[in-house]
């Protein structure tokens, strides 16, 4: 089939790579100068099925309201708020049940398992070398911290995900650069876990679309989505903003993040997406033995410090509201404390920082969306909200086999649209 992909960040860029595999014409329509330049650029680059798990979650509507005064909140709400933005923060609320919550979480955890997989296995056969690293270790600043975890540990134990609870001496021989000057409670390891540079994956893999016959599309924004159906000419035809004439495929996935919400309006979809800003701040490594081996995670602060080859990304918060390009100086501070409490000196912060303000395309009930839209020829692979990296290998293989009419790896109940109709 000749299909077209909307949006090229590590959904669409896997998505093209997956189709062009399975012996598709495609053709991949990027608004931006190059791939993985919006969500995928900076994001914390870490792979771990055990911790990708819906924000929408019990007890996070009180935990919200009391993180609103104080000064490190892990979650924040920013002024405006739009009405859409208003109506999804209900849902999400509505989809905090105990009930909605484990289901949602079951079907994040065994995409993002399977996706694990997948990654590895494109990654051997393609050879492909990016900055990447082994193991993952949260780490717990007090007894409090430690007892909150605990219902989430009897669901790594029923997945049967590898962990081990441990002292902070033990904590110190895994990540040796810890700052000795920082007490905590204890951590948690989790060995089968990694960091990866989403980015650098993203545009390697790309290159590999691009020999197997996939044309990249850049400065290319997609208007409109036009279904067309009848004996001589069914499919999907694309507006493209500034060329009057229209290209036709045979199919189109949309993988355009929070933008496929507008495309799907006008086509009577009504796709309940938000962005959910998350922020980073990446440096090059000062001094190697005070840098860490691979990903750190602040339990309190929901604050990951990960090793990206010769640099350190610090990453963290989820936002909701305000101004799109409006970076909060108190945001950016938070990840330069957590930095400083763990690893000081690790990183060259005095100059050549890179701040990052990213959209993450979520649903407000966590998982994305993946398969049939409802209209004829157009297929979902969007809101993977900040699990993209995570659930991006194992989304796309998914979705081509459902394209291609096969049963897929994969169990994929209740990622299809279906779940969101009342």
């Amino acid at each position: 089939m000749k299909i077209a992909v909307i949006g090229a960040g590590i959904i669409g860029v896997t998505t093209a790579y997956e189709l062009a595999q399975d012996g598709h014409e495609v053709t991949v329509f990027e608004r931006r100068l190059a791939a993985a330049e919006e969500g995928s650029f900076a994001n914390a680059g870490l792979v771990a099925p055990a911790y990708t798990t819906p924000w929408a979650a019990p007890g996070m509507p009180l935990k919200i309201i009391s993180h609103l005064l104080s000064r490190h909140a892990p979650v924040r709400i920013r002024w405006p708020l739009s009405r859409q933005e208003l109506g999804w923060m209900w849902k999400s609320w509505r989809a905090c049940q105990p009930e909605t919550f484990v289901a949602n979480r079951q079907r994040m955890q065994r995409l993002a398992a399977f996706s694990r997989e997948r990654l590895h296995q494109i990654s051997t056969d393609l050879q492909l070398e990016f900055d990447r690293s082994e193991g993952h270790l949260v780490l717990l600043r007090s007894a409090k911290d430690q007892a909150q975890m605990q219902a989430g540990l009897q669901v790594l134990r029923d997945a049967g995900v590898p962990f081990k609870e441990i002292s902070p001496e033990e904590a110190r021989k895994i990540e040796p650069a810890l700052n000795p000057d920082t007490s905590f409670h204890g951590a948690l390891h989790l060995p089968q876990d990694e960091v990866g540079n989403c980015r650098q994956f993203a545009l390697l893999l790309k290159n590999e679309a691009q020999r197997q016959g996939v044309h990249f599309a850049f400065s290319t924004t997609v208007a409109s989505i036009d279904p067309t159906v009848g004996e001589s000419a069914s499919g999907i035809r694309l507006h493209l903003a500034g060329e009057s004439e229209a290209q036709h495929f045979d199919a189109a996935v949309l993988c355009a993040g929070v933008d496929s919400a507008r495309l799907l309006r006008p086509l009577g979809v009504k796709i309940p997406l938000a962005a959910v800003h998350g922020y980073s701040i990446s440096a090059a490594v000062r001094e190697p033995l005070n840098a860490p081996r691979s990903a750190i995670m602040d339990e309190r602060y929901k604050v990951n410090i990960t090793r990206l080859g010769h640099r350190v990304r610090v990453a963290g918060t989820a936002e909701i509201g305000g101004a799109p390009d409006d970076q909060r100086a108190g945001t950016i501070q938070t990840l330069y404390k957590v930095l400083h409490d763990w690893f000081p000196g690790a990183a060259q912060i005095s100059s050549g920082v890179q701040v990052w303000k990213g959209a993450r395309p979520m649903l407000p009930d966590g998982p994305p969306l993946l398969g049939a839209s409802g209209i004829p020829g157009l297929w979902l692979n969007l809101g993977h909200g900040a699990s993209g990296w995570s659930l991006s290998c194992g989304s796309a293989r998914g979705l081509a086999d459902l394209m291609a009419g096969r049963q897929p790896e994969v169990d994929l109940e209740g990622l299809d649209l279906h779940r969101l109709m009342p």
